[in-house]
């Protein structure tokens, strides 16, 4: 692959969709490709990603940065209701842990229930 890492979404496609994987870069306007299985998918996108590449270049388009050089710290601020903020807090101290803890197992969650073909294959490997 490039020797820019970009992070990569893979997703089942729906049978109405035409069935197989879906690869996307975010980074990357537009820049997807699709195969039967994740691999075959994977093995697509490493393609277009050089296409998507050579054409921006190509063209004088400018190529964003990988996002996955940014550096994160982990933090940031969030406004939510004072009657959230206080029912949060009160099933952090049920839990038994902090308020930042919970928040953050509520997001993990949360997200992992929105990228369930993650968890089929991570389950695979096991």
């Amino acid at each position: 692959m490039s020797k820019l890492l970009y992070p990569t979404l893979i997703r089942p496609l729906t049978s109405e969709e035409g069935g197989g994987y879906l690869v996307e870069f975010p980074d990357l306007p537009g820049c997807i490709a699709d195969g039967e299985t994740p691999e075959a998918a994977l093995a697509e996108a490493e393609d277009a990603l050089k296409s998507w590449l050579k054409t921006a270049k190509k063209h004088g388009d400018e190529i964003p940065d990988p996002s996955t050089s940014i550096k994160y710290s982990g933090q940031w601020r969030i406004r939510i209701p004072k009657s959230l903020h206080a029912t949060l807090v009160l099933y952090a101290k049920r839990e038994g842990v902090s308020l930042n803890t919970f928040a953050a197992t509520l997001l993990a969650k949360s997200l992992g229930q929105l990228m369930p073909h993650k968890r089929k294959h991570q389950s695979r490997r096991d």
